[in-house]
C-alpha cells in the first residue's frame, strides 16, 4: 500500500481548515498558499471531498471551504479511504467478498487480513483533533530561555 499524492495533500488540507476552522470559511488560493500545493489539484481535491459531505462550501466574495463538522469527527482512515478507494496491502482484499479463486484456501490470506486490519485500526483511530492536539503540544514544548 502507497499513500498517493491526492490522499497525502487531503489531509494536508483537512488539518489546515481544522487549524482555521473558527476563522469562517478560507479561500482555496490561501489553503493553497500556505501548503505549497497547487490550486488546481485542491480543486480536484474538493471534488471528492464534496461528494461526501466532509466540506461545506461558500460561494462568492467572502467564499470558500470549512468543515462540516468539528476536527474529532474526521479520521485519517476515512479520509484516505474517500481519496485512495482503498487501503487494502493487497487486491484480494479491496472488496467484502474474497474474488480470488485461491482464496479458499490461500495460507497467506490471514497474514493479509491481519496487516489489513492494523491498518485499518491504526488510521481509523487517529482524528484531525488528535493530530492538532499534537502540533500544539510539541509547540507548547518549544520554548527559548
Amino acid at each position: 500500500m502507497k499513500i498517493s499524492t491526492k490522499g497525502r495533500y487531503a489531509l494536508r488540507m483537512l488539518l489546515d481548515l481544522a487549524e482555521r476552522q473558527n476563522e469562517g470559511f478560507i479561500a482555496l488560493k490561501d489553503i493553497a498558499a500556505r501548503q505549497d500545493i497547487s490550486k488546481k489539484y485542491l480543486e480536484q481535491i474538493v471534488s471528492v471531498l464534496n461528494k461526501s459531505d466532509m466540506l461545506q462550501t461558500n460561494r462568492g466574495f467572502q467564499g470558500g471551504y470549512k468543515l462540516a463538522k468539528t476536527p474529532d469527527k474526521y479520521t485519517v482512515g476515512s479520509i484516505l479511504r474517500l481519496t485512495e478507494g482503498s487501503l487494502a496491502p493487497v487486491a484480494c482484499l479491496e472488496h467484502e467478498s474474497l474474488i480470488c479463486t485461491r482464496g479458499g484456501g490461500c495460507a497467506t490470506l490471514p497474514i493479509w487480513q491481519g496487516l489489513n486490519r492494523v491498518i485499518n485500526e491504526y488510521l481509523d483511530s487517529i482524528t484531525l483533533q488528535d493530530i492538532l492536539d499534537q502540533q500544539q503540544e510539541m509547540y507548547s514544548n518549544d520554548y527559548i530561555i
